[in-house]
């Protein structure tokens, strides 16, 4: 069995390559750092540190790497059973042409056997936004014949791996925790079995779930410990201050959660809890300044911080404290990240307001836009 994995960084190789290998299949990497592919081709194993409670190491062997925009990816996607990615959302554009022609290669040479393609990414459906990306490059008869052969599940993944400098560049420290939840009803063929992969009926829930609870809570820490000069989540969550603004963040976005899903609040409320030990985790030390980057892309319309405050709002449910992040967020101030750099020029150019209806999707005039006015204002009292 034959996986191929575009992106070979801390995730694809910590954990959805580490996932498939252990379920036996021969992993290939597919990647544009070329310095990357070299280090996998020539060792052809790495260590995944499992850094937490109780630590422990796994050895990934047997692995290699091709260049994901080059002839190679596309004759690996040929022959292979499955294809993840874990690029980011922005990056798939750039994917989209290989799966492309490793389609029309699979017609043209008669594979048969089901393929799956399945997109790891933070963000809502993004293995059907890959599909429409991909399906608009090939030709009407290689569209229809991917209809019979090829399976698009949308997924939703969840493990903290954060670019902790190993001895072996190649290696990566991860948390023990992880979820991968995929929709069963979009595979093709028999669902592979792959330990840690869950097969759901209710992708959404658990998608949004996890975006609205884990990545909120994760950015409210990063943007809040910013403003309060902290380095990393740990000491973020380590503040009381802080803990208790995320906590009361995740609570108000989970009571929305509850409402639309029907979860049940204990449990939910008890998932609020386990998402605080994990950013408690004191052995990964992830940066404030990496889980903040790209504001802009978190305070879009259908993102962690907008959407869970107007999904509370829309039920009546309180959002005070979702303001307050979202507040924190437009403060985020990184020179080397150009979103940052990009909101704040417009924050001194255009103004607040104008920045505010301009990136998070909220029309001028709206109430919500003096809200999170104030709450950028009150935040900075925090």
């Amino acid at each position: 069995m034959k996986a191929i994995q575009f992106g070979a960084g801390n995730i694809g190789r910590g954990f959805i390559g580490a996932v498939l290998s252990q379920a036996g299949y021969e992993v290939v990497f597919a990647d544009v750092v070329a310095d990357l592919l070299e280090q996998i081709n020539t060792r052809k194993e790495y260590t995944v540190h499992v850094m937490d409670t109780v630590s422990r190491d796994i050895v990934i062997k047997d692995i290699k790497a091709v260049h994901s925009g080059g002839e190679d990816a596309v004759a690996e996607i040929a022959e292979a059973d499955i294809v993840t990615t874990a690029v980011g959302l922005r990056i798939l554009k750039f994917v989209a042409p290989a799966i492309a022609k490793g389609l029309a290669a699979r017609k043209a040479a008669g594979v048969e056997k089901p393929l799956n393609i399945i997109a790891c990414e933070n963000g809502l459906r993004a293995t059907s936004q890959l599909k429409a990306l991909t399906l608009a490059l090939v030709t009407p008869d290689v569209e229809k014949w991917a209809r019979d052969h090829v399976g698009w599940p949308d997924a939703a993944v969840d493990r903290i791996v954060p670019p902790v400098r190993c001895e072996i560049p190649l290696d990566v420290a991860v948390e023990e925790y992880f979820e991968w939840d995929v929709e069963r009803s979009s595979f093709v063929g028999p669902i592979p079995a792959i330990e840690g992969m869950s097969p759901v009926e209710n992708l959404e829930a658990y998608v949004e779930r996890k975006l609205f609870t884990l990545n909120t809570g994760h950015a409210t820490a990063a943007y809040v410990g910013k403003m309060k000069g902290l380095q990393t989540i740990g000491e973020s969550i380590s503040d009381p201050k802080v803990c208790a603004l995320v906590r009361a963040v995740m609570r108000q976005s989970g009571e929305g959660l509850i409402k639309k899903f029907g979860f049940n609040h204990e449990v939910h409320y008890a998932y609020i809890e386990r998402i605080i030990r994990r950013f408690s985790n004191p052995f990964l030390k992830d940066d404030v300044d990496r889980v903040g980057r790209e504001p802009l892309r978190k305070l879009a319309p259908n993102d962690r911080l907008i959407l869970p405050m107007l999904t509370a709002k829309g039920y009546g449910l309180s959002y005070d404290k979702l303001l307050l992040a979202i507040g924190a967020a437009l403060h985020f101030k990184n020179e080397f990240d150009p979103q940052s750099v990009e909101m704040l020029t417009s924050i001194a150019t255009h103004g607040l307001e104008d920045t505010i209806v301009k990136y998070t999707g909220i029309a001028a005039g709206d109430p919500l836009v003096a809200e999170i006015v104030a709450a950028y204002h009150a935040v900075e009292k925090f």
